[in-house]
């Protein structure tokens, strides 16, 4: 069946799906890392594509930006096309001085300012947290590739340009980055019982002001890649 933003019949996806926010690094993924791919959506130019990993079955899926837009592709993708696990792939800003551009920040948990969770209408605060499964087998596979990595909270922010410095206040909590996705999907998972986890390469410091150039987000966010997808290959 297909949907409102989704052109894929059932099938057509697998059970794991990994999720940039850009659609061009789906389209990327799909032509650098996966064998045999086969494109099933170009609504609103949101490609993804569906091909083989080490033998294992693998979808690529961009999301967009902000919990709005990962809510509704992670949510389809949950409730219409079957997918039990969603790996996350992004860009975060560090927010800890021992956060470095380049580290892969693997997100145990998802605090937010947005008000995503408000539709559960639960009687207190909800803890977005990481499918353990999905968190350790990437810890293993950036050990294995001796790749830099960090572990612990992000949060997930409907504001990019702010007009304040309230990131500050989140990393007096031992907040690790910001990024704008994470909250929602971990939302989704937990309400739909299957696993997702979030995975970024730091692109920039807050701390440093420092910013990666073109030559180290493209090296460094292949290692994210190689860690998503072997924690696909695993499952």
């Amino acid at each position: 069946m297909s949907t409102p933003h989704n052109a894929a019949k059932m099938g057509d996806i697998a059970e794991t799906v990994l999720l940039p926010g850009d659609p061009l690094r789906a389209k990327f993924i799909a032509e650098n890392f996966l064998t045999d791919a086969v494109q099933f959506n170009t609504v609103r130019n949101m490609f993804g594509y569906t091909g083989i990993y080490e033998g294992k079955k693998v979808s690529v899926m961009g999301t967009g930006m902000g919990c709005a837009s990962i809510g509704i592709y992670s949510y389809e993708l949950i409730h219409m096309y079957g997918v039990k696990n969603l790996i996350r792939i992004g860009s975060c800003g560090a927010m800890q001085e021992d956060v470095k551009l380049g580290d892969i920040v693997m997100a145990a948990g998802a605090s937010t300012d947005t008000n995503y969770a408000h539709q559960y209408q639960l009687p207190g605060t909800f803890s977005a947290v990481a499918s353990f499964g999905l968190l350790s087998r990437a810890v293993e596979e950036a050990k294995k590739n001796q790749f830099p990595y960090v572990v612990g909270n992000v949060v997930s922010s409907d504001v990019f340009y702010g007009e304040t410095e309230e990131w500050k206040i989140w990393a007096k909590m031992g907040v690790l980055a910001a990024e704008m996705e994470s909250f929602a999907l971990y939302c989704n998972a937990a309400r739909a019982g299957v696993n997702a986890l979030a995975i970024f390469t730091v692109s920039d410091s807050m701390i440093s002001h420092e910013e990666m150039s073109a030559q180290e987000r493209q090296n460094g966010f292949t290692n994210m890649m190689k860690v998503a997808l072997g924690v696909a290959a695993s499952l």
